[in-house]
């Protein structure tokens, strides 16, 4: 069995993992949170989110909170930009890199963003254009991988055809997600080889919820087909705002024990990741959702 030498922790905790939380959260609270997982050795934090407040109230005041970010060399603070307005304040703000979101099911994508998932890449395509010009990265997202809360499961090959159009749009590397975490390892294998007869192996990551506990083991099948990328948030943070009942994302901390001890490589300190989690989790008025986190802070 091969597994990767090396894989990249995208740590997605501060935008997916807060944007859908019912609190309000302060721009200080979230600042002190990137702070930390930046001191963890992680190598891509996602910083804030530039869509409209009155949509995700959470993300409001990003500029603020990548103003205020003590940056570390090496890291690269990332932003989620649905359209062009959104990427000129992620531009402006110093995002090192910007997100698009698209998905795989036609309801999800007219529930999310009032379009189809045609009209949605051609959104994308100006701000991909524009970013190319300015030198920026764009990394693409694609929701509902492996079902949609709509429509149920989704045609690998819709996925495949999605990711391509957003490798060839110009993003450097197509995240998978599980956005309401029904997958299982087979299902999420013969999705990943699918997209991979489109896509280079090399270009993809996942991104899998943990809503009915199968996200470590969704990522131990996805290593072994090659993928070398994993989004994840720490404390377990998140859901879907547009996915009802979809619980948080897979723990940062779970995936990093599960990772140390397939020994492959990742640079990022579990304690260090750990304290961050615990610090949110304490800001929130409640536990980590990450099994390791509480064992080693019990």
């Amino acid at each position: 069995m091969h597994l990767p030498e090396r894989v990249k922790i995208v740590e997605v905790g501060p935008r997916d993992g807060l944007q859908n939380e019912k609190q309000p959260i302060s721009v200080a609270t979230r600042i002190k949170l990137i702070d930390l997982l930046s001191d963890s050795g992680l190598q891509v934090i996602e910083a804030g989110s530039f869509v409209s407040p009155k949509w995700v109230p959470q993300m409001a005041a990003s500029e603020e909170v990548l103003a205020g970010i003590q940056r570390k060399q090496g890291i690269t603070y990332s932003a989620l930009t649905p359209n062009m307005v959104g990427y000129q304040r992620a531009k402006e703000a110093s995002a090192d890199e910007v997100a698009v979101f698209g998905a795989a099911s036609e309801s999800f994508t007219r529930k999310n963003i009032n379009c189809s998932i045609e009209e949605s890449l051609e959104r994308f395509r100006p701000l991909a254009e524009q970013a190319r010009a300015d030198g920026i990265p764009v990394r693409g997202y694609v929701s509902c991988v492996l079902g949609c809360p709509y429509e149920g499961e989704i045609s690998a090959h819709k996925v495949a055809e999605v990711s391509l159009a957003l490798l060839e749009m110009g993003c450097y590397e197509i995240s998978l997600g599980d956005t309401i975490g029904v997958g299982t390892p087979e299902k999420a294998r013969r999705m990943i080889e699918t997209v991979a007869g489109k896509v280079p192996m090399d270009k993809l990551a996942v991104h899998f919820h943990d809503t009915y506990g199968q996200a470590l083991a969704n990522i131990y099948a996805a290593l072994q087909t090659g993928v070398a990328v994993v989004d994840s948030a720490v404390a377990g943070l998140g859901g879907c705002p547009y996915a009802r009942d979809a619980s948080g994302n897979v723990a940062s901390e779970d995936v990093l024990y599960m990772l140390d001890g397939l020994g492959i490589h990742t640079g990022v300190d579990l304690g260090k990741l750990a304290q961050a989690g615990n610090f949110i989790s304490a800001e929130l008025g409640r536990e980590s959702n990450s099994r390791v986190a509480r064992a080693i802070s019990g």
